[in-house]
């Protein structure tokens, strides 16, 4: 089951998606924002299933995590899994938490994973219900994301539950559109660099030309990784301007 927190805008789209599997006990996938009305709709349900076995993070940004200390507040027994920070289970690929198994899908955070219960894939902010995911310029993201992209793709899924966005019921096509998407991206960057483009300005007017002003930030920080990877092939042409890593920041407070 899914319970959305009322918190809409740019990046979290209709709102954060916090996940519940199983009963007796229930599994928890990210408890999302520090939001009252949130957290009692989910201890509703955790309670109507028989109690919380665990809570499992896929990343610890804020609109997906900051619910923890008050989930655990109500059920006090119930273990973390994360991949970083402060947890009862610190994750990595293949780990078994409950019923949910670790695919480690880094990218949008380099401590992203989704989770496997049965034929279904929690997502995270991998794959989305809507749109596509910025990718965070830590040392191997984009290589690592679509690594982790092809790892679900290999997996025999009837669902996609997101962590933002509606219920992906086609799931190997929707991996595909992700894999083709960022693939495309890298070309049209390619391409504009090819044609001289060596500021990030040119660079996101050629291979983003469609994304609105209020996205342009997060473009930027995908821009980042895209030219990290092309650095790391040794396809990085001289005198690109790269994005400044330590000045990059998204606005939107839930990020």
């Amino acid at each position: 089951m899914g319970i959305r927190a009322a918190n809409p805008g740019p990046f979290t789209l209709s709102g954060t998606n916090t996940w519940i599997v199983g009963s007796d006990p229930a599994w928890l996938v990210d408890p999302g924002p520090a939001l009252v009305e949130h957290h009692e709709a989910i201890v509703a349900e955790l309670e109507r299933r028989g109690g919380l076995g665990g809570i499992a993070l896929t990343h610890d940004h804020h609109d997906h995590a900051d619910g923890v200390a008050a989930i655990r507040d109500r059920f006090e027994d119930a273990p973390l899994a994360a991949g970083r920070g402060p947890a009862e289970l610190r994750l990595s690929d293949g780990v078994t938490f409950g019923p949910l198994r670790a695919v480690a899908t880094p990218g949008h955070a380099p401590d992203h994973f989704s989770f496997i219960y049965h034929r279904a894939a929690l997502t995270g902010d991998a794959v989305l219900g809507e749109g596509s995911v910025f990718i965070a310029p830590d040392p191997q993201s984009l290589t690592g994301y679509l690594e982790g992209l092809r790892k679900l793709r290999a997996l025999d899924l009837d669902v996609l539950l997101p962590g933002h966005g509606p219920v992906i019921v086609e799931p190997q096509a929707k991996l595909d559109e992700y894999i083709s998407h960022r693939l495309d991206r890298e070309r049209r960057l390619v391409a504009a660099l090819e044609l001289g483009a060596r500021s990030v300005d040119e660079l996101l007017d050629a291979a983003w030309t469609e994304v609105p002003e209020v996205l342009r930030p997060a473009a930027t920080v995908t821009l980042a990784a895209h030219l990290d990877k092309l650095a790391d092939e040794g396809r990085l042409p001289d005198g690109v301007q790269r994005p400044i890593k330590d000045s990059l920041t998204l606005s939107e407070p839930n990020i």
